[in-house]
Order: C-alpha cells, then sequence, then structure tokens
C-alpha cells in the first residue's frame, strides 16, 4: 500500500498566517507558499499507509481529552548555529503544546525527535544568513494572541505541498473530527503583504 509523508500541526489562524507566509516567502525561502504557517506537533514523518486509520483513530481520542488553550506569538529568534532557522517566538501555550506533542507521537506513529522540542513558527529556514537576520529583525515587534481549538493532520502530496486532511477540536464536547475539503494542487503565491507593520493583538 506504500508510505506517506504525514505532519500534525496547529495552525496559526488568519490574518497571521497569511501574513507570516508572505513575510516568509520574501525573505527567499523556496518552500513558504507550499507549508501553512503553523506550530508542529508531530514533524514531516514517513508512515506505512495501513497505519493511517489506527493513527487517525488515536488523533481523535488524543483531540477528545484534550482542551482549548491560549497561545501567543511574540519577537523572534535562531536555532543558529546549529539550524539555519530563525522564528517567531511562542510565549505562551508552550507547556501545552509540549503535552499535546507527547500523547500525539505516543500512539501507532511513534517518532524520536532529532532535538528538544521547542514549539515556535518558522520564518526562515535554509536561507542565506542575510536574509535570516532581516526576518529576525523584521518582525522583531511581531505579536498575535488567539486559541488554539484544533490540530490537524497534514499530508505532503507528490509536489511537495502540505494539505491539512483532518481537523481534531479539542475536548470531549467537541463535534469530532472534521474531514478538510481538498485543497487545489497548484503551490500558489499570495498577494503582497500589505505595507506598514506587523499586527498587535
Amino acid at each position: 500500500m506504500g508510505t506517506r509523508m504525514i505532519g500534525v500541526s496547529i495552525a496559526v489562524p488568519e490574518p497571521y498566517g497569511s501574513l507570516l507566509q508572505r513575510r516568509r516567502a520574501g525573505y527567499g525561502d523556496p518552500l513558504a507558499h507550499c507549508i501553512p504557517t503553523h506550530v508542529t506537533l508531530l514533524p514531516p514523518t514517513e508512515v506505512d499507509t495501513a497505519l493511517l486509520p489506527a493513527f487517525r483513530e488515536h488523533l481523535t481520542e488524543v483531540a477528545a481529552t484534550g482542551r482549548a488553550f491560549p497561545m501567543r506569538l511574540e519577537g523572534t529568534a535562531t536555532f543558529r548555529p546549529v539550524t539555519p532557522v530563525v522564528y517567531v517566538e511562542l510565549v505562551q501555550g508552550g507547556l501545552d503544546c509540549a503535552e499535546l506533542q507527547e500523547r500525539v507521537r505516543s500512539g501507532p506513529v511513534r517518532r524520536e525527535l532529532q532535538f528538544p522540542y521547542h514549539p515556535h513558527v518558522t520564518i526562515g529556514h535554509g536561507i542565506p544568513d542575510e536574509e535570516l537576520d532581516r526576518a529576525q529583525l523584521d518582525l522583531a515587534d511581531f505579536a498575535a494572541t488567539w486559541t488554539a481549538g484544533s490540530f490537524a493532520l497534514y499530508e505532503q502530496d507528490e509536489k511537495g505541498v502540505w494539505r491539512s486532511l483532518w481537523d481534531y477540536p479539542l475536548g470531549s464536547g467537541g463535534p469530532g473530527p472534521r474531514l478538510v475539503p481538498h485543497q487545489p494542487s497548484a503551490c500558489e503565491p499570495l498577494s503582497p503583504a500589505p505595507a506598514g507593520g506587523t499586527p498587535h493583538v
């Protein structure tokens, strides 16, 4: 039945998700438009297709026993020199994300992490140092706050585009998993970011 490349993450809501995606593209990251803005719970993992039904059931149980929680992004930081990444820091909700990702990785799809878990939102990866410097400086005053009410199962298609397949609302009183409608196959750029500063909440 083959294998599929999957991941699990919490989406950064609008308008912040699109804004950060446009900024990431503006720094020259070629994959910016193929990766929805997110906080990772399960990094890209190749799995046997036969495992997916059991994994989806596991995610349903994880979501049902979870709860919504506040998240706040504020400021920037970097993983350099270990990895060429600049990111927006998650200053609230990190402990909830850490607990959630442990539970996600405790089911039929197990994944050992290369580095200790550090929830964040990437805004530059594998681009020249001067562009990483610019991203870290440009978004130093960025801030956004929202309530994380769900997480999603993503799959990478043959063109390298990550798409959400199922959305899992947190909490036993929720509607249960929701199948996400199919998204267009093209990795299409978003419209240019508006002039002016980044939004704050």
